[in-house]
């Protein structure tokens, strides 16, 4: 399957990278990194539920803040765990050695003005789409 025929590859979310990356990265990066995931720096676990089951789940994602903003790059498409949030309406994360609440999610196209984003946002929002929610 190729990258444009993916499912997480949906109009202005692209998927940049390759199927394969991605299979790897969940079969054998996250379970490696999800014990130290807490500790380290950009690194980040988002808490949230499915859509439809309602099981809890924990996915590893880099997130990047400023102020009561937080983004989160998408360069492997629109994924579960991107759905399952904004069904939702809210998810917990783990940043930085501290939970916060995230409300208000949203996913901002690539291409879009990163006015008011974290640097980094910044940086990919031209290139991939960027997650975004308020933290209360």
């Amino acid at each position: 399957m190729s990258r444009k025929d993916h499912p997480n590859n949906a109009p202005g979310v692209p998927m940049i990278f390759p199927v394969w990356f991605e299979n790897f990265q969940t079969k054998y990066f996250n379970p490696a990194v999800k014990p130290i995931a807490r500790y380290l720096p950009t690194f980040s676990v988002i808490k949230h539920r499915g859509r439809t089951s309602g099981k809890p789940y924990e996915t590893i994602v880099t997130a990047y803040r400023k102020g009561n903003v937080l983004a989160i790059g998408l360069a492997h498409g629109k994924t579960d765990w991107v759905k399952n949030v904004l069904a939702a309406g809210e998810a917990d994360l783990h940043f930085i050695r501290k939970d916060v609440h995230i409300i208000n999610p949203r996913v901002l196209p690539a291409g879009s003005d990163g006015t008011g984003l974290p640097f980094f946002a910044r940086r990919q929002i031209g290139r991939v789409a960027v997650f975004v929610g308020d933290i209360i």
